[in-house]
């Protein structure tokens, strides 16, 4: 939970403003639907459709009405009870790194994701307390066939992991068996799943002003059956969006808009989340740039936008950086607070995210992890009362005396202060006989120690076998075409 009150960018005046911008480009401009599924949706529902251009333009009011129904706040069930996730209101969830195409370490350099690693990584997300959520594919398993790598994925992320996880969205075939494999090792049915949401995953318009067919598929599939999307425009100010922020906050709104309102012609009331992915390129070079001041003023911005809609809130935790660096630290933080500060619910890429979201990094994995650990802690409430004012300990000491000694410190000492996991605050004489290990080398540590002290699956083996013959069987018809 943050129990801070958001930090605010806009005036009113200025977000009715943005608001409104975004209801004129869906209005007047549209958005271009390349996949008949949506079109069809959309036309049905009332919207202006031109079927020679695929262009969808959606009246104010009906964008109004339509984003109304979805609600604030949902829940997320797990596979072990106690990792159940609340979304909306001031709860916050850290979700780990998904996507990215290469993986690296220090031992063995930048690489193609692999299967092998996947399966590693994976483990090491569900060793960290710190995660609340797996993000998708921590990395592209390349040495699996394309057309059926997302099963093993799966069945990884099902079997190693009692935490939730996100699906793939780009198709409904893919978030079928996403449905078929949370529905047999949740023990529930299509109809459960309505009452009990356990799936997520992210939808990413082509910005700007685009939704491809694979996506729009994969958001209409889950909608279909009541499992929440983040909904998520990834709009680079000067690039896929105007180079103003107010001019891609304005897009980035729309496009975030349009895929709430298909989600409710779908189903009402399917769980929403309001994604937010506004930074800038490197005008010099055309690069993106994240953790940058104009990338955290979007956040905030950002945040405003979605509790008008009394939407959940998603931001991230990127970095431009190459490698675990002074930069990738700096960047990272600068995210972080701005998407706590801005009062995010789900922080996705929260943990392993590197070169712009290329790499998924281990020694990352794990100093993000220490990160989010200092800002949970910073989220603890301070406690003011007679016991911890201390006025007996400070009576004691007196002037020009110590602290350690005293009872008030003796009782508290083992609980009074946060305890890092990379951070060393040894002097530098103990700090070099002990190998003067930068930060980024204390992670490599640490990762190869959760990753070889991870529990084995607590999943019923019986559930396994099902699974394993499911994963089979569907391996077999993508094969058959």
């Amino acid at each position: 939970m943050n129990p801070f009150r958001p930090l605010e960018v806009l005036s009113d005046d200025q977000l009715e403003a943005i608001h409104l911008g975004s209801l004129r480009i869906l209005a007047e401009i549209g958005v271009e639907v390349l996949g008949d599924r949506a079109l069809d949706a959309f036309a049905g529902a009332g919207a202006a459709v031109d079927r020679t251009t695929r262009r969808v333009r959606l009246d104010p009011d009906h964008t109004e009405e339509l984003i109304a129904s979805a609600p604030s706040t949902f829940e997320l069930h797990a596979r072990n009870p106690e990792h159940d996730l609340a979304f909306g209101g001031a709860n916050l969830v850290f979700g780990a790194v998904g996507g990215p195409a290469f993986v690296t370490d220090l031992d063995r350099g930048r690489r193609a994701g692999n299967m092998a690693d996947f399966v590693d990584y994976v483990r090491i997300v569900g060793a960290l307390d710190v995660i609340h959520q797996e993000g998708g594919g921590p990395l592209e398993p390349n040495d699996l066939p394309v057309e059926t790598r997302h099963l093993d994925m799966y069945r990884t992320l099902a079997v190693e992991l009692e935490k939730s996880w996100q699906c793939l969205g780009f198709g409904a075939g893919p978030v079928q068996d996403a449905l078929e494999v949370i529905c047999l090792v949740r023990g529930v049915t299509l109809d459960g799943l309505l009452r009990e949401p356990s799936l997520m995953t992210v939808i990413n318009t082509n910005s700007p002003l685009r939704l491809d067919a694979p996506m729009g598929d994969g958001l209409m599939e889950m909608a279909l059956h009541g499992q929440p999307v983040v909904a998520t425009p990834f709009t680079l100010a000067g690039a896929m969006s105007p180079v103003s922020l107010a001019g891609a906050l304005a897009q980035q709104n729309a496009e975030a808009l349009f895929l709430v309102a298909l989600s409710q012609i779908i189903r009402p009331r399917t769980p929403m989340v309001y994604g937010a992915f506004t930074s800038n390129v490197d005008m010099r070079t055309g690069a993106p740039a994240f953790g940058t001041p104009e990338s955290v003023k979007s956040q905030l911005a950002s945040g405003q936008l979605a509790r008008r809609y009394g939407l959940p809130w998603r931001s991230s935790n990127a970095t431009a950086s190459n490698v675990v660096d002074a930069q990738a630290a700096y960047e990272s933080e600068m995210a972080v607070w701005g998407a706590i500060t801005g009062g995010v619910n789900l922080l996705y890429q929260g943990a392993g995210w590197l070169e712009g979201g290329l790499t998924a990094s281990y020694e990352k994995l794990v100093i993000d992890a220490e990160i989010l650990q200092m800002m949970s802690e910073v989220l603890q409430p301070l406690v003011v009362d007679e016991a911890t004012l201390g006025f007996d300990a400070i009576a004691d000491v007196g002037p020009g005396g110590h602290f350690f000694g005293t009872a008030h410190t003796l009782e508290r000492y083992e609980t009074a202060f946060y305890r890092p996991m990379v951070s060393d605050w040894r002097n530098f004489e103990t700090w070099e006989s002990d190998g003067a290990r930068t930060a980024t080398e204390r992670a490599n540590v640490i990762w190869k120690r959760l990753l070889a002290e991870a529990p084995p699956s607590t999943l019923d083996p019986a559930v396994i076998e099902v699974l394993d013959a499911f994963v089979a069987r569907r391996k077999r018809e993508i094969a058959s075409g």
